[in-house]
């Protein structure tokens, strides 16, 4: 009991310094992606991904609102920016409910969005990059090729995973008679007018094509690149900023401010975390399942030590975030093992699809959700299946 004890107030203590400590690296990062924000990022990668949106969804009109603004939200979820992509998320709900043949049942777009918001490719993920920093990892920005891997594999399975689910789950009328969606007759315009117009669908497969293509450079030279990486982000998007006439530093505080409110607002969450995981710890409790799971679990790629946060992702992003926190911090595994690389990959590859179908459906009122939750928990057992397979190839 006295082990206990101690324990639980040193990781209380422990958890506030961790968040004080993370403050300068949270606010950096979100600055310098505000300036990116309103530069325009934001609408140059909706562009993008317009193309290939119009196909993943026939039912959606290419020029109706929904469109823009799920393009939007992945867009956002791309660059790691969660703040900015729930507000684009809602508004996608809310206009796709306006294409909903029957009000409080998901519509096949509706459920194959939500998979995709569940594990949408992600190309910064800077909350991680961050926390790994302040844990005094040496290379930070190492797990931007094994969450990329990630993403692109948990995001093709989950659109594989909507599509064949969306025939095992036909909407029906109180009848039983199947319901077709039909498209929508509302021919009305996203005001986000930028967004609406795609590039041509070439260029969007360019970008694809070299997207993918950053995989094998990463393996190849990424321990030589990957110093840079932080440094060519604070230049390059600086200078995007410039160049596209921000107000630099007035939008980069702005952004700062954000990222301060963000590591102050984590602390209760990292105290009730890191004070749990600590007692299972002290208690023993930890290494009897660490000593029964690990055997198996470890020929597999998984460690036990790294089960809870798998489990954890898709129930609690702020529970995640301090279980990974604990992991990183322990000086017997640190951000740099291949249990911190795989938990660290975890946590930018996958998303809370629990809080992001309550949050989402909510606003709307869909009670009946269909194939949504099949899909987005494929989607998430995909993502740590992906993530094990970057991590043990690209770390050995």
């Amino acid at each position: 009991m006295e082990v206990l004890s101690k324990a639980m107030i040193q990781s209380a203590t422990g958890a506030v310094e961790l968040a004080i400590g993370l403050v300068g690296v949270m606010a950096l990062f979100l600055g310098l992606m505000k300036v990116a924000e309103a530069g325009g990022l934001l609408t140059i990668l909706a562009r993008l991904i317009r193309p290939l949106m119009v196909k993943l969804f026939p039912d959606v009109p290419a020029d109706h609102p929904a469109m823009g603004a799920m393009i939007l939200n992945l867009a956002a979820n791309m660059l790691g920016l969660g703040n900015a992509a729930t507000p684009f998320g809602i508004r996608a709900m809310q206009e796709l409910d306006k294409l909903n043949p029957q009000r409080g049942t998901a519509t096949n777009a509706m459920a194959l969005f939500l998979a995709i918001n569940t594990s949408s490719i992600t190309l910064l993920p800077t909350g991680v990059i961050a926390l790994r920093a302040a844990a005094g990892a040496s290379d930070p920005a190492a797990i931007l090729p094994t969450t990329l891997f990630a993403t692109i594999g948990s995001t093709t399975v989950a659109v594989i995973a909507a599509k064949l689910y969306q025939r095992l789950s036909p909407v029906t009328v109180d009848n039983g008679a199947v319901l077709q969606e039909p498209p929508s007759k509302d021919g009305e315009k996203m005001p986000l007018k930028d967004a609406a117009q795609g590039y041509p669908l070439w260029v969007s497969l360019a970008a694809l094509t070299a997207l993918i293509a950053l995989i094998p450079v990463a393996v190849c030279y990424g321990r030589s690149v990957s110093p840079w990486i932080i440094p060519a982000l604070m230049v390059g998007f600086l200078g995007f900023g410039l160049v596209r006439r921000v107000r630099v530093y007035e939008v980069f505080v702005e952004g700062a401010k954000d990222g301060f409110q963000v590591a102050v607002r984590i602390i209760p969450y990292l105290v009730a975390i890191l004070v749990a995981v600590d007692m299972l710890r002290a208690s023993g409790v930890m290494g009897a399942v660490v000593g029964a799971l690990g055997g198996m679990t470890g020929r597999l790629g998984l460690p036990a030590e790294a089960l809870p946060m798998a489990l954890m992702r898709p129930l609690s992003g702020s529970g995640a975030y301090g279980i990974l926190a604990s992991i990183i911090n322990d000086p017997a595994i640190g951000p740099d093992s291949y249990t911190g690389y795989l938990v660290s990959t975890l946590q930018g590859s996958t998303e809370t699809t629990f809080y992001v179908l309550a949050v989402y459906f909510g606003a709307v009122q869909v009670r009946r959700i269909r194939h949504s939750l099949a899909a987005a928990l494929t989607a998430d057992v995909a993502g740590v299946i992906f993530a094990v397979l970057a991590c043990s190839f690209f770390l050995g």
